[in-house]
């Protein structure tokens, strides 16, 4: 029995069959993934295979970010997820809504991940992150939406981007951010989408990952007109965790580098440098960075190379 769902109050259990209104593919719920603005992302049964189907409140919303999917994942540019099926569906009011299936990407979080594995992976963990937004910059694409659950963190710390509902052309207004990682929010610039866009969200990032609650209480405090860059580079320079990248994040809070490939550059110096003399109190993510920096480095970029 295939059930569905309603545009306000969607729930869709686990073993609901979903089946396609044009192509009648069938997908059997298995869990939910996520959910945003625009929808919400289940873990999906397609025979033998798993995919990630994402079901949207509104036709129009959802077939815009279906199409810069299409963009990014064709031929020429092969940077986004590839799509395996778009369909509608009926709902009990009769009306249609819009899904879309994607190659489910396994993997844990970058929170949960660095959690799990420790913080001295959080070097390579941002390395891939930053190789991953380049790759989308040198087509002349932000990612936009960039935090914690939009990034999925495989293996020996290779990343993968998912939900691109807020990727966007260099030149145009960002189509869809979370308020706390949007340079807008903390009046550094303009929503117009551009690479230090995406380089801010990702300093925002690494305080998620290292300083949750000192960015949280940060929220809290400030009135919308008080926010500034420089609360964010007190921050990071306040750090223990973030204090070998310190310059880095103020050179992307002020939206200082060049391009990405100079961010990427400077951030990959980090896997280079050996380990200091450690005092009491030093980071926990500089333990053995010297031993794991020279294997990692290398397994990354084979792998982003064949990806």
């Amino acid at each position: 029995m295939a059930t569905s769902c309603n545009s306000f109050n969607m729930e869709l259990p686990q073993g609901t069959l979903i089946v396609g209104k044009w192509n009648r593919k069938r997908y059997r719920i298995e869990r939910l993934l996520g959910e945003g603005a625009n929808g919400k992302v289940y873990l999906v049964h397609h025979g033998r295979d798993m995919f990630a189907l994402k079901l949207g409140f509104d036709s129009i919303d959802l077939q815009s970010e279906i199409n810069v999917l299409k963009t990014l994942s064709g031929k020429q540019h092969g940077v986004g997820t590839p799509l395996a099926d778009v369909d509608d569906l009926y709902g009990p009011d009769g009306k249609e809504y819009p899904f879309y299936v994607m190659r489910y990407v396994r993997g844990a979080t970058a929170s949960a991940y660095l959690n799990r594995q420790g913080d001295e992976w959080f070097p390579l963990v941002g390395l891939n992150i930053l190789n991953r937004l380049s790759k989308l910059h040198r087509i002349g694409w932000i990612f936009g939406d960039l935090k914690t659950e939009n990034i999925m963190i495989a293996d020996y710390g290779n990343a993968e981007l998912i939900d691109f509902g807020g990727a966007t052309e260099f030149g145009k207004s960002v189509r869809q951010f979370t308020e706390i990682y949007d340079r807008g929010y903390w009046n550094a610039g303009s929503r117009t989408a551009d690479a230090n866009y995406d380089l801010f969200s990702f300093g925002v990032l690494c305080l998620q990952l290292s300083e949750p609650q000192r960015l949280h209480q940060l929220t809290k405090q400030l009135l919308p007109q008080n926010r500034s860059v420089s609360d964010l580079i007190e921050m990071a320079g306040n750090s223990s965790k973030l204090k070998p990248v310190r310059n880095w994040m103020s050179a992307a809070f002020k939206g200082e580098f060049k391009n990405t490939e100079e961010a990427v550059a400077m951030w990959r110096k980090l896997l280079r440098q050996p380990e200091p003399a450690r005092p009491t109190g030093l980071p926990g993510w500089l333990k053995g960075l010297a031993i794991i920096s020279a294997v990692m480095l290398t397994l990354s970029f084979i792998w982003w190379m064949r990806s």
